[in-house]
């Protein structure tokens, strides 16, 4: 098809979240994926029965050591069960890399080798790819994969507001590709500009519709929160932004969603003040702070969970890792 393109032949050459704790259904059970350090060590597991109570699998022990990219690192693990009950998992390899990493797995276990998604080569100046997802989208019968990348001088107007990292300013925007078979990808396009460096996008998959909930990047002056924009479809379009939904002041990334009962619960590293957060709303529009309810591997630690995904996953799959 002509819109599916040569990805693949760079790749060649180089699904998610009021008082009291709901329990998750019936024969479900949750994982979170994060990594510690600088991601230099690979995969890390936790387990939850609840959404709340969270503790470190396989001993709290790396499951996958990273192979790929210069750097060797894999931060911001994004997994997403697909229709045919396989994970796939994409990752940040490097700080100033123009590829992510790829793995799949049929149990969280046992994962294929890793490859490299060189997502941003056509783009010689591109400094990063940050931050990646993976959803499925049922309505198009395929994976779209997203991740945050600058572009020095692409959007010259609100560069000065930016981070500024060295000889670098980085001033983000979303980027995607889309696959159904992980071998064959779409060209890398432009996902959403809302008119600010954005980073770490992940979709709010609830039973009252789809959100992009995104971080405004945006350094001078300080914002660096969480907002909702409605999602008319996994491609949009999507709605204005509302209002910042983390506590004000707070310096907040990577966050991710789970719906647990009726509520849907938003956790989020908040990284300057060194530990994990966690909202939780019916309607997406009045969130409670629930972090003092959460109990969360390491926290408070130099071991503490760093920016990863929640997933929701049959209750055998977490007793199987847990038994490791």
């Amino acid at each position: 098809m002509k819109r599916r393109a040569a990805l693949s032949v760079l790749a060649a050459g180089m699904l998610a979240g009021c008082a009291g704790v709901a329990p998750a259904p019936a024969g479900d059970a949750y994982v979170f994926a994060y990594f510690i350090g600088n991601g230099e060590d690979g995969l890390h597991l936790a387990g939850s029965g609840d959404g709340y109570r969270w503790d470190a699998l396989n001993g709290g022990r790396s499951f996958l050591a990273p192979t790929v990219g210069k750097a060797k690192l894999m931060r911001d693990p994004c997994i997403l069960r697909g229709p045919d009950g396989i994970y796939r998992m994409v990752w940040t390899s490097g700080w100033n890399e123009t590829g992510i990493g790829y793995a799949s797995s049929p149990d969280l276990v046992h994962w294929s080798a890793q490859r490299e998604l060189p997502v941003m080569a056509h783009e010689p100046t591109a400094l990063n790819a940050w931050a990646p997802e993976i959803a499925w989208d049922e309505r198009r019968g395929e994976y779209l994969i997203f991740w945050s990348s600058t572009i020095p001088g692409r959007f010259a107007r609100t560069e000065a507001a930016g981070d500024n990292a060295g000889a670098n300013k980085y001033d983000h925007r979303i980027y995607a590709t889309t696959t159904r078979d992980f071998t064959t990808f779409t060209p890398t396009r432009l996902f959403y500009d809302p008119g600010f460096s954005v980073i770490d996008a992940t979709f709010v998959r609830t039973r009252r519709g789809d959100w992009l909930l995104v971080k405004d990047e945006t350094r001078h002056p300080p914002r660096k929160y969480l907002q909702l924009a409605r999602a008319a479809s996994l491609q949009g379009p999507f709605a204005p932004l509302a209002a910042p939904i983390t506590p004000a002041g707070l310096w907040t990334e990577g966050p991710t969603a789970l719906q647990v009962g009726e509520d849907v619960i938003v956790y989020y590293d908040a990284y300057t003040a060194k530990h994990y957060g966690a909202l939780r709303s019916r309607d997406l529009v009045h969130w409670e702070d629930v972090t003092a309810q959460m109990r969360f591997p390491d926290e408070g630690t130099p071991r503490r969970m760093r920016h990863g995904t929640a997933l929701r996953v049959p209750a055998n799959v977490l007793e199987s890792l847990r038994a490791r």
